[in-house]
C-alpha cells in the first residue's frame, strides 16, 4: 500500500451533503474483482444520463476540476452500504484524499485499508475550502498527514483529528496484511516449532 505524508494537489467541488456509497460507484458495477477499473463509473448516475451520455455541468467533467486529487464534500460522506468498492473508485478516479465535516464510518475504515485519507474539519472549516476551490481557478491544498494539517498558499490552515493507529498504518503504508508481515519472523518462529500433523 503506498504511503500518505504529504499530498498537494487541485481540489474539485462536490456541494452535496449525505452522498452514499451506492452514489459513489452504483451497484451495477460491481462485478470486477480487481480494485481498478472502477474510476470511469464514479458518480456514474450523476455523470451521465440513461443513455449513456454525459450529463452537463456535473462538477467533475468541469475542465478546470481535470486532473484534481483532493475532494471536498457535504457532511455525512460515505454513509449506505459497506461497498469498498466506494473507496476503489475514488482513488482509481485519482482521489487521495476526501476533505469532509463527517464521514461513515465504515466508509472511513475501508478507506484507512486502502491508503485513502479522509479529513475531518469543522463545517466551518469545510464550508471554506468548498468555497476557494468553487471561487479560486486551479486551487491547491497541502494536505500534511505528519503534522496533521490542511494548508493552502492564501493563508488557510486547519488542524485535523485522526486516531494515532490510523495515522501510523497511513504514514507506513500498511493494510492489514503488511500489519501481519511485520511479525514475519515470529510468525516463522513459530511454524518452525509447529509443523504440519502429516509431517510428524
Amino acid at each position: 500500500m503506498k504511503p500518505f505524508r504529504t499530498h498537494r494537489g487541485r481540489v474539485a467541488p462536490l456541494d452535496r451533503v449525505n452522498i452514499d456509497t451506492d452514489q459513489i460507484i452504483p451497484k451495477q458495477f460491481l462485478k470486477r474483482i480487481e480494485r481498478t477499473g472502477f474510476g470511469q463509473f464514479l458518480f456514474y448516475d450523476w455523470r451521465f444520463a440513461a443513455d449513456g451520455k454525459k450529463s452537463a455541468n456535473f462538477v467533475l467533467d468541469e475542465p478546470r476540476y481535470e486532473g484534481a486529487s483532493i475532494l471536498v464534500a457535504g457532511k455525512n460522506f460515505g454513509c449506505g452500504s459497506s461497498r469498498e468498492h466506494a473507496v476503489w473508485a475514488l482513488a482509481d478516479f485519482g482521489f487521495r484524499a476526501v476533505i469532509s465535516s463527517s464521514f461513515a464510518d465504515i466508509f472511513a475504515n475501508n478507506g484507512t485499508k486502502n491508503g485513502f485519507l479522509t479529513v475531518r474539519l469543522s463545517e466551518d472549516e469545510a464550508a471554506e475550502l468548498m468555497r476557494r476551490a468553487q471561487e479560486v481557478n486551479a486551487y491547491r491544498l497541502t494536505i500534511d498527514l505528519e503534522q496533521c494539517e490542511v494548508r493552502d498558499d492564501q493563508g488557510f490552515e486547519a488542524k485535523f483529528p485522526i486516531d494515532g493507529f490510523v495515522r501510523h498504518c497511513l504514514l507506513n503504508g500498511l493494510d492489514d496484511i503488511g500489519l501481519t508481515l511485520q511479525h514475519e519472523a515470529e510468525i516463522a518462529a513459530y511454524e518452525a516449532l509447529h509443523p504440519p500433523a502429516a509431517a510428524r
